[in-house]
């Protein structure tokens, strides 16, 4: 099949495409070096809808190809040359597309399809070049790989392949034309471990020094420094050398350090990280054509495999879904926020006061029960200011500003009088929260909104003594506050639509990823994540050794182990919310009198270090009593998935959430919950856990999986 066949059976699948045309147009090139094609890459819009590639974008590109192909054969272009709109080269295929894909004949069509037009770049009889002049991603790094020579805006914000992060390989050119261009053990870095680095972003400085540019100018005037730069190197006046690299052990090192990589992010629990280091490795002998086949043949088993579904789910809950929450109340009735207070001056509460003065740029006030408290919590705000000053996110001004908006003030009426949102994170206990907004309740305002932070009390019994119990919200958020995006909204039994509404307000200024949750005991992630330890607990209890534990969630591929994740919560904060999910559920949770010596010891967890290695802690280990019923790994797997899945179930019978989408969304930004898995349900509908617990998948066909 041809090219143009390939293109037009594509794009009958995708009749949604918002096309990018290739317009061309004539420049004579300065020192008199001749006359020089520039394509520009266009799909119409501005720079918030980025160009991308689908099926009919590549038509017209190949269409603009034969244009300068046939003026460079009849000698009326000296060179071709590739840019795009404004602030936007490329962000590579359109994923829409993908997702529509049902036949893997389709998807190998949508692979070599993009090959074939790509490698007429590369085939042109006239030098090409690339100028990256904005963000440019996936495809619209590889159509630049293509080009002769490349050049890049020192004011790239974003420089990407991130397909290995979805759950596919660079794969129209990527993986095998960047080693040969940049050497394996930087390609291996951008592809791979960038990549699962969640998605980190190259600036035009760094692909300039990494060797993926052979030239960087400002953004002022960069298109007439390129093309100045491309005479120069057309007359000879420039030439440009590039590094030689070893093929030989070097080379099989690079892509052995990337399975390192890959094995520590996903332990071998998602295939496009290794795929693409498998095509890498291929690259060491330079057969370009042979290397191009293996990205069609690698990019096609993946858009047909569940991982790069649940990739693609998790990329459009991240994406879309977060922007509008579900459930939420219309913005319309959200209240103006001019001033925030902060019940607590210890670390959780400075760090919400560092947000909230960052975010928002209003007046914060903490408040704690002396002065010293208060002292220290507002000296930790202006110490992190001070940090953020030095390493240049802020400008002085900008720090000066930011100090003037955190205060303290030992005299909640004189503090919060006029705040119009204040949010609370003392001790989590129901009677020390239920007096602190008494005492709010009798000096803020009367629409003013009073938020807790707590991970797992009622609201509503919080709020139940209170004369305007609808102004009560939960707001909880998640350590550390700076970096996990998630931000659990709670409607308790009497909040009104303005109070929830105006919550939301704040949660988008904040740039949080906010979700509407029920008032339900620990909410979202730390019920589920208690149900999933608690178990792990349960079955260490019961007698099976750590290292099985260990051994049988790796394959899950979690951000850590949960004997890890407890040590990073604190055994103490576990216990305390064991306790009170054993509280409202004691059939399903159950408080763990071994994690409770834990606590009593005053221990950080089960491990500590001898000679740079993890062991466990002798002293942890004599307190401990366990049985004698050892599981093997495929038991502790099942066993707690069955956990998971039947609790998740629960949470949707109650109503907890509005949609499973939303577990989703909150396990990956609250707790870093495997993107490739598409969070959790995804994974338990695909291994048959959902069907075996609950008799049903928790999502419908095709919404994170290949569609029938």
């Amino acid at each position: 099949m041809s090219t143009t066949e390939l293109l037009q059976r594509a794009a009958e699948l995708f009749p949604g495409e918002v096309v990018t045309t290739a317009h061309v147009r004539h420049l004579d090139l300065p020192l008199r070096a001749g006359r020089l094609a520039l394509i520009t890459l266009d799909n119409g819009f501005d720079h918030t809808k980025p160009t991308t590639f689908g099926p009919g974008s590549l038509a017209k590109l190949s269409e603009a190809l034969d244009q300068v192909e046939a003026e460079a054969a009849a000698g009326g272009v000296v060179a071709v040359a590739i840019t795009g709109k404004p602030f936007i080269f490329a962000v590579g295929a359109d994923l829409k597309g993908v997702e529509v894909l049902k036949e893997h004949s389709d998807a190998l069509a949508i692979g070599k399809g993009g090959h074939d037009v790509f490698k007429r770049i590369a085939a042109l009889p006239v030098p090409s070049f690339a100028f990256y002049n904005g963000a440019a991603m996936g495809g619209g790094v590889e159509v630049g790989l293509h080009c002769t020579y490349r050049t890049v805006s020192a004011g790239v914000p974003a420089f990407s392949l991130p397909e290995v992060f979805l759950g596919l390989v660079p794969g129209w050119g990527g993986c095998t034309l960047l080693p040969n261009l940049i050497g394996p053990a930087k390609a291996v870095k951008v592809i791979v471990e960038n990549s699962m680095a969640q998605n980190k972003q190259l600036k035009g400085k760094d692909v300039f020094e990494l060797g993926i540019a052979d030239a960087i100018f400002e953004p002022a005037d960069f298109l007439e420094q390129s093309l100045l730069w491309a005479a120069k190197v057309l007359t000879g006046k420039v030439a440009v050398e590039r590094e030689e690299f070893d093929r030989g052990k070097a080379w099989d090192d690079a892509v052995l350090w990337g399975r390192w990589v890959a094995d520590a992010k996903v332990h071998g629990a998602a295939p496009a990280a290794y795929k693409a280091l498998d095509i890498i490795q291929q690259a060491k002998d330079g057969d370009l054509q042979a290397g191009f086949d293996a990205e069609d043949a690698a990019l096609a088993d993946l858009i047909m495999s569940g991982e790069l579904r649940a990739g693609l789910y998790a990329f459009n809950l991240v994406q879309r879904r977060a922007k509008r929450p579900f459930g939420a109340p219309d913005k319309s009735l959200a209240r103006p926020v001019s001033k925030v207070g902060v019940v607590g001056a210890g670390l959780m509460a400075s760090q919400l006061a560092l947000l909230f003065a960052r975010r928002l740029e209003v007046p914060v006030v903490l408040t704690d029960i002396d002065q010293q408290r208060i002292d220290k919590g507002v000296g930790y705000v202006h110490a992190e200011i001070d940090k953020l000053l030095d390493k240049g996110r802020i400008g002085k001004d900008k720090a000066n500003k930011l100090k003037g908006l955190v205060s303290g003030h030992l005299d909640k009426a004189v503090a919060f009088g006029d705040a119009d949102f204040v949010i609370e994170a003392v001790f989590e206990e129901m009677g020390v929260k239920q007096k602190v907004f008494a005492e709010l309740e009798a000096v803020v305002s009367p629409t003013a909104v009073l938020a807790t932070n707590t991970s797992s009390l009622s609201v509503t019994e919080m709020a139940s003594k209170l004369q305007h119990p609808e102004r009560v919200v939960g707001f909880h958020f998640f350590n550390p506050v700076a970096i996990l995006p998630l931000l659990e909204i709670v409607r308790a039994g009497q909040t009104d639509d303005a109070s929830l509404a105006t919550a939301f307000g704040v949660a988008k200024k904040l740039k949080k990823t906010a979700v509407l949750t029920k008032d339900a005991p620990a909410f979202v992630v730390n019920r589920i994540l208690t149900r999933f330890m608690g178990e792990i607990q349960s079955i260490i209890d019961e007698g099976t050794p750590f290292e099985t534990v260990e051994a049988a969630v790796k394959p899950l591929g979690l951000p850590m182990s949960p004997i890890a994740l407890l040590e990073l919560v604190g055994p103490a904060i576990a216990l305390h919310v064991s306790e009170t999910l054993h509280g409202a559920f004691p059939e399903r949770f159950a408080v763990s009198a071994n994690l409770g010596k834990v606590v009593e010891a005053g221990k950080r967890g089960f491990y500590t270090w001898q000679d740079g290695a993890q062991v466990l802690d002798p002293e942890v280990l004599a307190l401990l009593t366990f049985g004698d019923s050892v599981l093997t790994e495929e038991q502790v797997r099942a066993r707690a998935l069955d956990a998971v899945a039947q609790e998740i179930g629960l949470m949707l019978d109650e109503g907890v959430v509005g949609e499973a989408q939303d577990i989703d969304l909150c396990m990956i930004t609250g707790a870093g919950w495997p993107f490739h898995l598409g969070g959790i349900t995804p994974y338990l509908d695909r291994e048959g856990v959902s069907e075996r617990v609950n008799g049903k998948k928790f999502l419908a066909p095709g919404l994170a999986s290949v569609p029938a």
